[in-house]
């Protein structure tokens, strides 16, 4: 069984100061096969009876506590989506302004083991370094104007956080991504901000392959997760399709 539904979560930021946002959920079941199903509403009522006294992730843990007991469930799994919001300064003009980051915290109860799993949708450019090189060629040996081409890209990273780590922030998981691509995509920009972009992109020329594996040397160096998937993609600006590099732990 499976239920859909959208509420307000509060969720601890790593300074301390707690935010309310909306959140998707998604909650579903597994049930023995002499069972005809279930109340929708049931798994959406053991959601709302925790969701106004305790934070994200009390929140999901009551409400799969609630679903294999009331529930009589064998297995479970609680998907938590919402919109993250972090106050990011531009590069150059000292201006600042909120970065939405598309989050979903996932615990997941199967045979008896339970795994928490944060995933997040990080958005950087990627400047192509085949195409810079042949800008610069053209430009020493023709004097020809030309413009590498770069991609808006994003990257997937999913996350196993290891049980009783110390807390693994989202703010943690971002800065992690940034540190491994800081092309990331801005937020308040004005012409010195725009050149100083240009500037960052061209000192980070990357390949989809590149971006997987320095996402994933972030990820395996941080004791608190013990597994992870990057889906990296490159959507070109030279040809009609996709590049995409998938790599895992």
């Amino acid at each position: 069984g499976i239920s859909n539904f959208r509420l307000p979560i509060n969720y601890k930021t790593r300074d301390g100061a707690p935010v309310m946002l909306e959140t998707s959920v998604t909650g579903s079941v597994s049930l023995e096969a002499d069972k005809k199903g279930i109340n929708m509403s049931r798994i959406m009522r053991s959601f709302y009876k925790h969701s106004e006294e305790a934070f994200s992730l009390e929140v999901i843990k009551s409400a799969l506590d609630d679903y294999k007991t009331d529930l009589e469930s064998f297995d479970a799994r609680i998907q938590m989506r919402f919109s993250y919001p972090m106050k990011i300064q531009s590069l150059r003009s000292g201006l600042s302004g909120y970065q939405y980051y598309d989050i979903a915290l996932e615990l997941v109860e199967q045979d008896g083991v339970r795994q928490k799993i944060m995933h997040l949708d990080y958005v950087y450019s990627s400047t192509c370094p085949c195409s810079l090189e042949l800008a610069e060629h053209a430009r020493e040996t023709r004097g020809q104007l030309a413009t590498p081409h770069s991609q808006r890209s994003v990257a997937r990273v999913s996350v196993v956080v290891a049980p009783g780590s110390n807390t693994l922030w989202f703010e943690d998981l971002i800065d992690a991504c940034r540190r491994a691509v800081p092309t990331e995509t801005q937020v308040m920009v004005k012409r010195e901000d725009e050149q100083a972009f240009a500037e960052l992109n061209a000192a980070n020329p990357i390949f989809v392959e590149d971006a997987a594996r320095l996402f994933c040397e972030q990820l395996q160096a941080d004791d608190r997760i013990t597994d992870f998937r990057v889906v990296a993609s490159h959507q070109e600006s030279l040809h009609s399709h996709d590049a995409v590099s998938i790599l895992t732990q």
